[in-house]
């Protein structure tokens, strides 16, 4: 089997064809394994040399709230020119790489209508069971993210679907949409139309019409806005995919562009390397709420805010959140934290940008959506299906599920480099169909944090 120490600083080496970690020297128990150069839990009992490393001899070392301090750690990189792509120029000055038509439902309850105007008019139907029985902040976040997808510039067209009768209902609604196209943005409200159907039909075909006249037009990459995303991680996550997406998102933010890091609860552990990236004391502040909030969130819940990983990480080699955190915030490159946002929020400062939100595959992805991000490369050493409403770059760690799951990978990170993926983004973003887009795999699913009533 061939091995690899990923840092000089590491007490443990990783197997290339299972993603295992080995000791490379006894290791007392109460001593930290480090892996990545920093720690990733401590050992439960005596390690040998050569033996593996996993949750029967380490455990996590992560606690509750933690006190952190700013030690910025900048690194200087030069800009560098951007290539261009050919994309749709939107009213705003916003681009979209896609011109699709859009069904948004407002509620749950005309999930099922949405679904057949889709069936006939050929529109994407993004459906969700929330937009009514909810209060409070619980509301705002379904209504801000359902705001964002509506407002993607992705969309050539939308057409906001409700029932007339839900708590998120379109005169709600509009109150949290703030300024919209009205030419491309449509509404139907189904208890108020006599055929709510053929009304929807005739809806987005006018809104299909209006988009075919659209046309591409070569704007700059660094206009790109990119989200970044793993999901049935591996032990080699952190060593092929997830470095190779840091690559690119360092590529980006030296044209200029913007990257996305999301899933908050796999930056613990790992957190104070963002924050000594953080640009000013301001965002670093803003980086340390990011965290605290959601581990006090784990905590009010009576939740361990190391429960994480999953089944499917440790079968492939991933023990704590620690380590699955060190794997996971390397799609992020060496990059400058620039911002930090919320539901609903937009992007809209170059650099990288860190967002609220759980690590679930299919919320995430929607957050990221609703961002504003173009596309998402996401990483998977177990592999998954799941795909965005936007294009999304499925890049395999291992080579054996590339070949595997040919129909769900778009790239193999084990065999290619970072202009290899360079060049697919760009195709990508000239409309090149990626394996989601192909075997029509787009979902969304809102976070949902209160009472049902």
């Amino acid at each position: 089997m061939e091995y690899v120490l990923i840092n000089e600083k590491d007490n443990v080496k990783v197997c290339l064809e299972n993603g295992h970690k080995y000791a490379i020297r006894d290791v007392t128990a109460g001593e930290q394994i480090i892996k990545y150069g920093f720690p990733i839990g401590v050992a439960s009992e005596n390690i040998r040399t050569g033996e593996q490393v996993h949750s029967h001899n380490l455990k996590t070392g992560l606690s509750g709230t933690l006190e952190y301090i700013y030690s910025p750690k900048l690194e200087k990189s030069e800009k560098i020119a951007s290539p261009t792509i050919q994309a749709y120029v939107r009213k705003n000055g916003e681009i979209g790489i896609r011109n699709d038509v859009w069904i948004i439902p407002t509620v749950g309850c005309v999930n099922g209508i949405a679904k057949r105007i889709a069936e006939i008019t050929g529109a994407f139907c993004l459906s969700h069971p929330y937009g009514c029985s909810q209060l409070g902040d619980d509301m705002l976040v379904t209504q801000r993210v359902l705001a964002g997808l509506v407002q993607h510039p992705n969309a050539g067209g939308v057409l906001i679907l409700g029932l007339g009768c839900e708590n998120n209902n379109i005169t709600e609604f509009k109150s949290a949409l703030g300024e919209f196209d009205g030419e491309r943005v449509r509404f139907l409200n189904s208890q108020d139309s006599f055929d709510e159907i053929q009304e929807g039909v005739n809806i987005v075909n006018e809104l299909k019409a209006l988009a075919d006249n659209d046309k591409r037009e070569s704007v700059s990459l660094s206009r790109l806005k990119i989200g970044l995303k793993c999901g049935g991680s591996d032990g080699l996550s952190g060593i092929t995919a997830n470095p190779l997406c840091g690559k690119i998102t360092d590529k980006i933010v030296a044209m200029g562009g913007s990257a996305v890091l999301t899933e908050v609860p796999e930056m613990f552990g790992a957190e104070q390397i963002l924050m000594n990236r953080c640009v000013d004391v301001n965002v670093f502040n803003k980086t340390v709420n990011l965290i605290s909030d959601y581990k006090e969130y784990f905590i009010s819940h009576n939740q361990p805010v190391s429960e994480n990983p999953s089944p499917g990480n440790k079968e492939g080699g991933i023990t704590t959140l620690e380590e699955k955190s060190l794997g996971c915030v390397q799609k992020g490159g060496k990059a400058p934290v620039t911002d930090v946002l919320d539901y609903g929020d937009t992007v809209s400062k170059s650099g990288l940008n860190l967002l609220n939100g759980p690590g679930n595959d299919i919320v995430a992805v929607t957050n990221l959506t609703a961002v504003g991000c173009h596309l998402i490369l996401f990483t998977t050493g177990r592999g998954t299906p799941l795909g965005a409403p936007v294009p999304t770059i499925k890049i395999s760690t291992n080579s054996t599920l590339a070949k595997r799951k040919n129909n769900w990978i778009d790239l193999d990170a084990q065999t290619s480099d970072d202009n290899a993926l360079l060049d697919l983004i760009i195709a990508t973003a000239n409309g090149k169909e990626t394996k989601n887009e192909k075997n029509d795999f787009r979902e969304i699913a809102i976070f949902k944090n209160g009472v049902t009533l």
